[in-house]
Formats: C-alpha cells, sequence, structure tokens
C-alpha cells in the first residue's frame, strides 16, 4: 500500500488529520435561537413517534409513512429505529442510530450517531406536556421535523409549529408534509 503521507508532507498529514477528527467529533451546536427543552423525561418520550412534517434533506428525501421508534440504551442514552417508505423504489428503507445526552439528562438535547464516532445534533426545542408532539431540529436551520405520537397531527398543532419555527429562522415554506397510510 502507498503511504500517501510519505516523502515529508507533514502539512497535509497534520491537515488530513484534523479533517478527520473535525467529521468524526460532528456538530452538536444549536441554531442562534434555539433553546432544547427542560426538564426532558426521556422514559416518557420512548417509544414511536410519525414524522408529520420536515425540511427535505437527502437522507429523507422522497420517502413517506417515516417513523422514528425510540428504546433505552444499555448507556442510557437512547437506540433510533427510522423507517419510511420510498415510493420511487416501492420499498421501506431503515437506518438505525444510537443517541447520548450533550449535557444534562434532563435537557432536551443529543447527539445521534449513525455512523461510529460521528454525530449530529437533536435538539428537541418544543414538547407538549403530555409528550404527543415534539419540534425537533438538527445544528442549524436546514434541519427540522414535528413528530407526533400519531399518523395526523390537528391544525393548531401545525399552525403553531410552523409560527414558532419561523420565529427561530427555519424557512419553513421549504416544509415537506409527511404522507401516512
Amino acid at each position: 500500500m502507498v503511504d500517501p503521507f510519505k516523502g515529508g508532507r507533514v502539512l497535509l498529514k497534520t491537515t488530513y488529520i484534523l479533517l478527520v477528527s473535525v467529521i468524526m467529533w460532528g456538530c452538536v451546536d444549536l441554531p442562534e435561537k434555539v433553546e432544547p427543552v427542560q426538564k426532558f423525561n426521556m422514559t416518557r418520550y420512548l417509544g414511536t413517534w410519525y414524522e408529520i412534517a420536515r425540511l427535505d434533506h437527502l437522507f429523507e428525501r422522497g420517502l413517506n409513512n417515516v417513523t422514528a421508534e425510540y428504546a433505552r440504551s444499555e448507556n442510557g442514552g437512547m437506540t433510533i429505529k427510522n423507517r419510511g417508505y420510498m415510493v420511487m423504489h416501492q420499498e421501506w428503507r431503515e437506518s438505525e442510530a444510537k443517541a447520548d445526552f450533550v449535557g444534562e439528562r434532563n435537557v432536551g438535547h443529543l447527539k445521534v450517531s449513525y455512523i461510529p464516532m460521528t454525530y449530529q445534533s437533536y435538539a428537541i426545542f418544543d414538547l407538549d406536556e403530555d409528550y404527543e408532539h415534539a419540534m425537533v431540529c438538527g445544528d442549524d436551520t436546514g434541519y427540522l421535523w414535528l413528530l407526533a405520537r400519531s399518523p395526523d397531527a390537528n391544525e393548531y398543532v401545525i399552525d403553531e409549529f410552523i409560527e414558532k419555527a419561523q420565529a427561530l429562522g427555519f424557512d419553513t415554506s421549504e416544509l415537506i408534509f409527511v404522507h401516512h397510510e
């Protein structure tokens, strides 16, 4: 095997190591105005959530009937099993991830890993007291979801979601409303 760093390319090797380190750590920041929910109760959050609306992104593009199943992991965090139906290919797609708290366990801010040693921010910024509807985002305003315990959300919940998301700087004109059968 050829060593791409042979011959004294210290700067290239250092840059490569730095880049890999940044990618491996991932980003668990929050959008500027977003505050994760306090008094978060993971036990109440566990179970099945239906995706009601989202901003489009590559890893869910074309999916309908999207659900996420949250379960307690051995280390005190959560495991996540996402499932959605790819209409174009007429097949189900699934992915699994691990989620750990970024800080305190009573704050709705987690780091999610679909690929070992890489993390993405998962911030629950609004959650009703019955744990029936959750508003979630990633590390920037390009990632946004409305989740519910049932495949349908009433207009009031959707309108409230859009209003809160707009106030936080999300472009809600790009929302996709997920079809469930």
